[in-house]
C-alpha cells in the first residue's frame, strides 16, 4: 500500500507538500497505534483521532515521539488545542466541521488541515473552506460502523476530477485494493485496519 501511494504522491501537485500516505487511528479497530505507526514509512501521517478517551494526551504523547524519531506528520482528529500541545504539524476535521478549515489555517499558517467528506459537493465546499486535502469515504466495502456504500475506483475517480484539490481515499483499502486505484487522481491513500501490524 506504501508503494502505491508513494506513486500517487509522485504524481500530485500542490502547494503545500502533502503525505501520501495517512493511518487513522480507531480506538477499537487499531488498539495498539503506536505500533502501527512505528512500522509506517518516513514521510507518512498519524492521524490520532482520540474521540474524548481519557488518556488522549498520554496516546498523543507517544504517538508525536515515535512521529519524530520516523519523521512521520502528525495530525490530531478535531481537536486543535490537543495538537497544539502536542505540537502536532496539523488537524483532520470531520465533515461537520470543515468549515473551520480556514480560521485553523490562519492561526496556524504551517499546519496541515484536512477534512473528511463523503460526496463530491462536499469535497468541493471544504476546500474551497481552505482545507489542504479531503479525505473521502467509503471507497471499499469496511468494516466501519459509520461506512457507507463503496464508491470504487470509477465513481472515486470522477469524484476526484470534480472536487478541485487534493483528494484521499479511506476505507477497505488493503494492498490488492491499493493497485485498483493508481489511475484515480488520488492525492494518497488513508487506511485504518489495512495499516495494522
Amino acid at each position: 500500500m506504501a508503494r502505491t501511494a508513494a506513486f500517487l504522491g509522485r504524481r500530485r501537485g500542490g502547494r503545500k507538500a502533502l503525505p501520501a500516505l495517512l493511518f487513522f487511528t480507531d480506538p477499537r479497530r487499531t488498539p495498539d497505534p503506536e505500533a502501527v505507526a512505528r512500522g509506517l514509512p518516513p514521510g507518512a501521517a498519524v492521524v490520532f483521532r482520540a474521540f474524548g478517551a481519557a488518556d488522549a494526551e498520554a496516546r498523543g504523547a507517544r504517538l508525536a515521539a515515535i512521529a519524530r524519531r520516523r519523521k512521520l506528520t502528525l495530525l490530531i482528529g478535531a481537536d486543535a488545542a490537543l495538537a497544539q500541545r502536542l505540537g502536532a504539524q496539523g488537524v483532520h476535521l470531520p465533515e461537520r466541521l470543515a468549515h473551520d478549515a480556514r480560521r485553523l489555517k490562519a492561526a496556524h499558517p504551517a499546519w496541515i488541515v484536512t477534512a473528511a467528506v463523503h460526496s463530491t459537493t462536499a469535497a468541493r465546499r471544504a476546500l474551497a473552506w481552505g482545507a489542504d486535502a479531503v479525505v473521502v469515504s467509503t471507497a471499499f466495502a469496511s468494516r466501519s460502523p459509520s461506512a457507507g456504500p463503496p464508491m470504487g475506483p470509477l465513481r472515486l475517480a470522477i469524484l476526484v476530477r470534480r472536487a478541485g484539490g487534493p483528494v484521499y481515499a479511506l476505507g477497505g483499502i488493503d494492498n490488492e485494493k491499493a493497485r485498483l486505484l493508481k489511475d484515480t487522481g488520488l492525492a494518497g491513500l488513508a487506511a485504518v485496519d489495512g495499516l495494522r501490524t
